[in-house]
């Protein structure tokens, strides 16, 4: 019997749609978000989720995003508009947020909000612009994604720990020289907005260190879920299913009896890491840590699925390090595939040098894969040695220890079950929803003097 977790059944925490229950539209939200899908970053998957499930609690939800060409996938009761921006790092979200600005007057005469969410720091506004739009449109609620000054700090450990050279990538090279610049910004939503939320500990921590906001500061912390419909555990009975995840393990040469099965017992592991091919998220150190991991699995594979500048950096290393043929980097997947990815994985393995809460874990242990991750906030903050594997951040000994101990122990499997449950529990787009609405309703009240 395969000792993995799998899915059965229906899923918890169904909704039926408001369209079924007959709910009308309680509140207008303008969520301001510079990514949004086609753009699947972080922020991009959260604002997406989150706007569904905004609708299903009854709500109308507008998106205001940067323009882009690929097309935009439609939700029921969400609309999205679409604005320029300058494509230059750093710089487009100053001009996308003047856009934002201009398209809220307009949406606001054509439709009035209610409240306005905005996600820094991937927009840039003044504090006189905060100001304007609290008292003429609607009170805002910011989210706290992490922090540029944040940000700035994991490229330098990053690049301390030669995981890149910083003047390669254009992204890292502007977040070094105008952090400072631009974290002004982040400040006056600090200042200016009703309410921030911070998606975890460790990001408002960071907020309070860097700008010291004064005892009139309104925080919360509520950590970001992930969508546990898409991000499960396989499903054996469904045959197209398990027909791609052989031929997910066939492509990366990790297709032994076991594996096929979902057996924890496979000489074949599969290693998955997810991110973008940026120094920050630690792949040097992953690639580092290899060979020893290869020392006692030897047929294991590690698959990096991530878009970015370090890809050729990454193949020059492989091979000097001799491991090329155990490692494959996918550039682009669909969500679907990513999803089966996370399935059909034996270990997730994120080595990030600095993240506002990550997401990536939490979409393995709602898979029912194992993960092992730093030993740093916030990472801590959703995965500890009861769910996952913890190692120190930038040492590839320490991060091949975990990776070796947990493919060899039995009680992996355990933690990946408990993981999901943990997830199911706390870590859902539906609390999600629930959560930043009772926030939503507090910065009304709060405009309105209850």
């Amino acid at each position: 019997m395969d000792s993995r977790i799998r899915f059965e059944g229906t899923y918890p925490l169904d909704y039926l749609s408001y369209y079924e229950v007959g709910v009308m539209f309680d509140m207008h939200i303008a969520i301001v978000s510079g990514e949004y899908p086609p753009r699947w970053g972080g922020i991009g998957s959260v604002v997406f989720h989150l706007a569904g499930h905004f609708v299903q609690l009854g709500h109308e939800v507008t998106i205001i995003t940067r323009s882009h060409h690929e097309k935009t996938p439609s939700q029921e009761g969400v609309e999205v508009i679409p604005v320029k921006w300058a494509k230059l790092p750093m710089a487009f979200t100053r001009s996308y947020g003047k856009s934002a600005v201009k398209a809220l007057k307009k949406l606001h005469a054509k439709k009035p909000i209610d409240i306005i969410n905005a996600h820094l720091p991937l927009v840039s506004w003044k504090r006189k612009e905060f100001t304007w739009l609290e008292q003429n449109v609607a009170p805002i609620v910011s989210c706290l994604h992490g922090s540029w000054l944040g940000e700035k700090e994991g490229v330098k450990r990053a690049a301390a720990a030669k995981e890149s050279a910083t003047w390669k990538n254009p992204n890292d090279l502007a977040i070094l020289t105008t952090a400072g610049w631009y974290s002004k910004y982040e400040r006056a939503g600090v200042l200016e907005s009703s309410i921030c939320v911070a998606n975890s500990q460790s990001t408002l921590k960071e907020f309070q260190r860097w700008y010291k906001p004064d005892e009139n500061f309104d925080c919360e912390v509520i950590l970001w879920g992930c969508d546990h419909k898409v991000f499960r555990p396989p499903n054996i009975d469904d045959e197209a299913e398990q027909l791609e995840h052989e031929r997910i393990r066939h492509l990366y040469g990790c297709a032994d009896e076991e594996s096929l099965n979902y057996s924890a017992k496979t000489k074949t592991p599969m290693l998955l890491a997810v991110g973008r091919l940026v120094a920050r998220k630690g792949y040097m150190t992953l690639l580092r840590a290899m060979p020893a991991i290869l020392q006692e699995n030897p047929n294991a594979k590690l698959v990096i699925v991530g878009r970015g500048h370090m890809k050729s950096s990454l193949e020059k290393n492989a091979k000097k390090l001799g491991i090329s043929d155990s490692i494959h980097i996918q550039s682009s997947l669909s969500f679907e595939e990513l999803a089966q990815h996370f399935r059909s994985a034996d270990l997730v393995v994120y080595p990030s040098y600095y993240e506002g809460q990550g997401l990536i874990p939490l979409e393995s242990l709602a898979s029912g894969t194992p993960v092992a991750t730093v030993n740093q906030e916030p990472l801590t903050e959703m995965v500890d040695d009861s769910v996952g594997g913890l190692f120190k951040r930038g040492e590839p000994e320490d991060l091949a220890r975990c990776v070796n101990e947990m493919l060899a122990s039995e009680e992996t499997a355990k933690k990946a079950i408990l993981g999901r449950e943990r997830v199911l529990s706390r870590y859902t787009y539906e609390h999600n929803a629930s959560d930043y609405v009772a926030v939503f309703n507090r910065a009304i009240e709060k405009r309105n003097g209850k």
